[in-house]
């Protein structure tokens, strides 16, 4: 009765009793919103979470089915950034944001029906704009949606450059790459950016069309309503009901905008993800279709078969290809890089499929077959072996899966592993570390045949088996190797033809297709391809052999054996110092640890987590303060209206309180009405200009921080040294999976929502101050529950805090599961592991839903009781407001301007704390972004200090070095480690794998610093000289070239990042590095891309562009691990002479096996157990007959063998 403005409320007899139903009537609706707002979270938070738990299981299971030319065009990068960032856009969208835009509509069409019943002429009468609103939403809803989808992209691309860097971090440090790719980095967020703040304005235009076009109905409303009220068709009550209804309903459904664009932007990132889930491929791993037979025999024939790479379909790879092979026989391909020798080995695992002609296996078509059953009989042994993140036992055990203990044990001594697995502290329990970076070239490649050789396949396909193993190793290895083929059909390829000689089938190939067919005798009756191979590499080991034996007397094959078998019982205790690329001691007590370091992480997040990262965040915004400045504007344009509206609610009553068939005041409302309309349109232009400015000013602050905190988190991650990247919770997984949810959790409570919040922080401001003002006593009532929202409120930002900061635990976990499993699919497919990777996968989400489930129920039953609390307070208000009318200390309007003035400020304080899971995400990502700022590594390769010689000799110098790798301290790698290498000379080091070779290398490059002695560049420990400048002068060709996802002449040009590299300085470096001439063959030449890691070109052609990009650089310094290791004999001919030509004038350090390349060395360097123990030229070792001469004796027999 008391909203009717005839009715004078003040002359109740009783005001205070008739308040009292009221106090009630709220008290019931605050425990019914209890009730209701808990259900809204936790029910809606539920569905999202259960929903988005599939869809990233379902997604990343789309993502193992699909086939490799699918993989060769999208980068695994933006994969892994779809699977974190993207799916909890979604869960964001879908979920609690969901439940605010149903809570906003809800009250806007139970304000609706309201507005109906009191008035329907006026309610439709401001209903006419509707079909306006509509078509201004969607269109600018749809623009806004589109640039959501053109910003996730633009992330998507920024993240696999951050995945492709991290995982290459030793190559970019070692030519001195982290501004350039910061740069690279940098530039894919420069387009996200772009993209954001269009959307700001865009989202900032569909609120302030909504609010302009509303507020214009109001004015409407006022214009219609009043004559309606002057004609007697309604009462001035029933005009306010109807206005207060439809402007209630409005500010609830505008309250729901912000809710709109976090769906907004699930939509776009849910487009992405169902394209992919609903993608069927054409070569699908699940497919339970095909050819299962009850024996696979082994024979394998191509006919006529023609290929090109779906990536590059320009360049034909296979050219009427035809190959007959019977089954059970060795067949050997061999032929220069790149001739398409192991696109045969792809093909036949169906990889890919063909153009045309047929691939048979047993006579039936490989595509007639089913997939997995296929490559269950087929055992792969590629040139670049993967290892994955877990213990050797089950990188073996991948090979078969109920192999037992004795059986991988068994097939490690197959492959010459055992010895140096037995002998690490932790045996076959010892962890791999990421793609196997525990472990040396040579041990990784013997855990890959074991791996292979434990399965017992049909069809054995060996591409360079034993490229990376030494002498003696690749002896015993290739005996277990020729012993495995028996019975099988094995393919070989290899560009060593000592191991090919005895194959069946030597298949010559040449451009694509067959050139030669047949046994070796009959190849070397020929004048053919394999005869000019055979001249060649005959050539070289016949020097090889007169170098070696030239005044030295024969030993009978007895005592070279004995000698060989002495070393290698030697070389099998000394390879527990491993020296792979990321050295770290990674044991089953490691895989224990988890449960105790994300206790120990969550804890130092705690204490992380204070007022200050938010001030800092704050801080980090300083340079857009005009924009900022603009933005509050705009917030406080938006943010002033509902305030002002409670100050000018008495007038409305006075208004329609006058009687209109009285003339005199019949032309004071039709007045008054005109003035209000009028103050309606002003309020539409006010807010259509406060709510632009609000959401694109805040936008683009928000955007530049996003940019700013993504580029320094990226920036100084690069920045830290090696061991930083060795700790098992630094994988590239897990810092490219923070590096997106952190800065976007950041993103999530700044730039727009920003705006939101500063606008809720005007009106609560403004509607307290008119609550004092109109009635202290009543606001200090109000006020004193203030402290139990507050406490409802914290107790949902522990509860919230607390599952959060597992969640960010386990988000790492699983970016580790997925970016290993993609960046190494390949692999994965070829040991038909799918399923068990996607096991492995969704056991670490299980545990991050489960965490993500717990939180959302504890927070919403505590967000439920803050909200309740509001509404007590309203009871306690009209109760106590009774009692202040009845004594005449209050009017009745004043009442009405404190109480609308407090649910106006709760409603702002409601939508605040709406916003608290975003603040406390940021806050907590906050803290760990902060934490990697300002970490100081102990080596700086961004520091300026240190000395920068103007001339470097090259003089190279070990002094007593001891060292440990920083995970890895109970292994000495080197211990009293000396070697002096002079200026211009060129030293050799050998040794067996794991020896400490790599390791002098690393350090050379100050990749580590030793634990005692030092390392000396020039007579300076290299630890007082500039980092960046040391790495300068330093070339290196490793044995794992590792290229970036860019094209070839990028590629090489990387070589020397400090200057403008000409086009003729990039082919005269592939000139020297014999791959010009490929190159030039291809469609796009230099401009060809080489794809994620090198993967659209061949192995030989990887070495050859990573030895241009070394020599471009034109080094003092020159390291070589392997460096032609993967070269054809022909190819290696021609580059060896390139390296010897370009070691003139530079001190050059070389890594080889193969000790054909290294003989003319002036110095070679024997390494075991971390020490030099020989040293000195080829024939100087040779005639003391000690380690060197048994490993020359070994390759000596071999060549005479052949």
């Amino acid at each position: 009765m008391c909203i009717d403005p005839k009715s004078n409320c003040s002359s109740i007899p009783n005001i205070e009793e008739a308040m009292i139903p009221f106090a009630y009537f709220y008290i019931g609706i605050a425990v019914a919103m209890a009730v209701v707002i808990a259900l809204q979270m936790v029910m809606w938070g539920l569905t999202a979470e259960r929903q988005v738990h599939a869809m990233r299981k379902a997604f990343f299971k789309s993502i193992l089915c699909q086939e490799m030319a699918w993989f060769d065009m999208n980068d695994s990068g933006e994969l892994n950034t779809r699977l974190s960032d993207d799916l909890n856009k979604i869960a964001d969208g879908i979920g609690h944001k969901f439940g605010l835009f149903q809570y906003g509509m809800a009250g806007f069409l139970a304000s609706y029906i309201l507005a109906f019943a009191y008035g329907w002429k006026l309610t439709l009468v401001m209903l006419s704009v509707f079909p306006l609103l509509a078509v201004a939403g969607g269109a600018l809803g749809m623009i806004a949606t589109g640039y959501t989808t053109k910003e996730l992209k633009a992330y998507s691309e920024a993240g696999s450059v951050a995945q492709e860097v991290f995982s290459s971090f030793r190559t970019v440090a070692a030519f001195g790459g982290e501004d350039k790719e910061t740069q690279r980095y940098s530039s894919r967020l420069g387009k996200a950016r772009k993209m954001g703040e269009k959307k700001g304005l865009a989202n900032g235009l569909t609120m302030g069309m909504f609010n302009f076009i509303m507020f214009c109905s109001y004015a409407l409303a006022f214009w219609y309503g009043g004559e309606l009220v002057i004609d007697n068709e309604m009462t001035g009550g029933d005009l306010l009901i109807v206005f207060f209804g439809v402007m209630f309903g409005s500010i609830l459904a505008g309250q729901a905008g912000p809710s709109v664009q976090g769906i907004a932007i699930a939509r776009g990132a849910a487009y992405q993800i169902y394209n992919l889930i609903d993608r069927c491929p054409p070569i699908d791993i699940n497919c339970e279709d095909g050819e299962v037979l009850e024996k696979l025999e082994g024979n394998v024939e191509f006919k006529d078969v023609s290929f090109n790479y779906p990536s590059r379909s320009d360049v034909q790879v296979l050219c009427n290809f035809t190959l007959s092979v019977p089954k059970g026989k060795r067949v050997a391909l061999v032929g220069e890089s790149g001739c398409g020798k192991s696109t045969v080995v792809k093909l036949i695992q169906r990889f890919y499929d063909i153009d045309c002609g047929c691939l048979l296996i047993d006579g039936i078509e490989v595509k007639a077959f089913n997939l997995k059953w296929l490559r269950q009989h087929i055992g792969v042994v590629s040139q670049e072996p993967v290892l994955f993140a877990t213990t050797v036992a089950e990188n073996i055990r991948y090979g078969r899966d109920d192999a037992t203990q004795e059986e991988i044990e068994e097939a490690a001594k197959m492959a010459n592993a055992h010895d140096f697995i037995s002998a690490m502290p932790k045996g076959y329990k010892t962890l791999c570390g990421e793609r196997g970076a525990q472990m040396s070239g040579g041990q990784k490649q013997r855990i890959a045949i074991a791996r292979a050789l434990i399965r017992n396949p049909t069809i054995l396909l060996l591409d360079e088996a034993t490229s990376a193993l030494d002498t003696e190793s690749e002896s015993i290895v290739q005996e277990a190797l020729d012993k495995a083929g028996e019975g099988r059909t094995t393919f070989v390829i290899a560009h060593r033809l000592s191991t090919v000689r005895d194959a069946d089938m030597i298949v010559a190939v040449k451009d694509g297709a067959v050139a030669e067919i047949g046994t070796h005798d009959e190849l070397m009756e020929k004048d053919g391809v394999y005869k000019k191979l055979v001249l060649q590499q005959t050539m070289e080991e016949e020097a090889e052999k007169k170098l070696g034996h030239d005044g030295d007397k024969e030993i009978t094959e007895g005592a070279a054996e004995n000698g060989v078998s002495k070393y290698i019982r030697m070389a099998s205790s000394d390879s527990e110092f491993s020296n792979g690329g990321f050295q770290r001691e990674l044991t089953l007590r490691a895989s224990k640890r988890p449960n105790i370091k994300r206790q120990e992480s969550e804890k130092v997040l705690e204490e992380e987590v204070q007022p200050a990262a938010g001030l800092r965040i704050l801080k980090m915004s300083k340079t857009e303060w005009h924009q900022l400045l603009l933005g509050t504007v705009g917030a406080a344009m938006t943010g002033s209206f509902p305030f002002v509206f409670a100050l000018l609610i008495g007038e409305l009553f006075g208004v329609f309180s006058k009687d209109p068939s009285i003339s005199e005041q019949r032309e004071e409302m039709e007045e008054d009405v005109k003035f209000w309309s009028l103050l309606f349109i002003a309020l539409a232009v006010v807010m259509l200009v406060g709510n632009v400015l609000q959401s694109w000013m805040f936008a683009i602050a928000g955007e530049k921080l996003t940019m700013r905190l993504r580029k320094q988190a990226f920036k100084s991650t690069l920045r830290q040294d090696t061991s930083y990247f060795d700790d098992p919770f630094h994988s590239t997984g897990a810092l490219t999976s923070n590096l997106a949810t952190h800065a976007s959790a950041v993103q999530g409570a700044t730039g727009p929502r920003m705006g939101t919040i500063a606008s809720a922080l005007v009106t609560a401001a403004g509607s307290l101050a008119i609550a004092f003002i109109s009635g202290w006593k009543l606001a200090l009532v109000i006020l004193a529950f203030v402290p139990f929202m507050i406490f409802g409120g914290m107790m949902e930002m522990k509860a919230y805090f607390q599952g959060n900061a597992g969640n960010l635990i386990n988000s790492e976990e699983a970016g580790k599961v997925a970016v290993e499993t993609i960046s190494n699919i390949q692999t994965v497919a070829t040991l038909g592991k799918e399923d068990c990777f996607y096991e492995k996968y969704f056991e670490v989400v299980a545990g991050y839903y489960k965490k993500r489930i717990k939180k959302g129920i504890t927070s919403g039953l505590f967000s439920s009781s803050s909200q309740s609390f509001i509404l007590l307070a309203s009871a306690a208000a009209f109760r106590y407001a009774g009692y202040l009318v009845q004594n005449g200390e209050m009017e009745f309007e004043d009442v009405m301007k404190v109480v609308l003035a407090v649910q106006m400020g709760a409603m702002m304080a409601g939508q605040i704390s709406a916003f608290t899971p975003d603040y406390m995400k940021a806050k907590i990502a906050a803290a760990r972004m902060f934490k990697i700022f300002d970490r100081i590594p102990g080596i700086r390769s961004d520091s300026n200090e240190g000395l920068q010689v103007e001339k470097t000799e090259g003089h190279v110098e070990f002094k007593n070095v001891t060292f440990r790798y920083p995970f890895r301290q109970d292994v000495k790698v080197l211990h009293g480690f000396n070697l002096t290498v002079e200026p211009g000379k060129t030293v050799a080091l050998v040794g067996s794998s794991g020896c400490g070779k790599s390791t002098a290398v690393s350090l050379i490059q100050r990749l580590y610093d030793v634990e005692m002695g030092s390392v000396m560049i020039d007579g300076k420990d290299v630890k007082s000289l500039n980092v960046s400048w040391l790495r300068r002068q330093i070339g290196i060709v490793s044995q794992e070239p590792v290229l970036f996802n860019c094209s070839i002449r990028d590629n090489i040009a990387y070589g020397d990042i400090s200057r403008e590299i000409s086009e003729e300085e990039i082919e005269n470096a592939a000139k020297a590095a014999n791959i010009h001439d490929f190159i030039s063959t291809l469609p796009k030449g230099y401009d060809t891309l080489v794809g994620d890691k090198g993967t659209l070109i061949s192995g030989g052609q990887k070495q050859r562009i990573s030895i241009a990009r070394a020599l471009i650089r034109n080094p003092k310094i020159l390291l070589l691990d392997e460096a032609t290791s993967a070269l054809d004999t022909e190819s290696e001919k021609i580059v060896q002479e390139a390296l010897d030509r370009a070691c003139v004038g530079r001190t050059t350090l070389i890594i080889a096996h193969r000790l054909s390349t290294i003989q003319k060395a002036d110095m070679i360097a024997v390494i075991k157990s971390g020490n030099v123990v020989e040293k000195g030229t080829h024939k100087k070792l040779l005639e003391i007959k000690g380690v060197y001469y048994y490993l020359q004796q070994a390759q000596g027999k071999a060549s005479v063998e052949e």
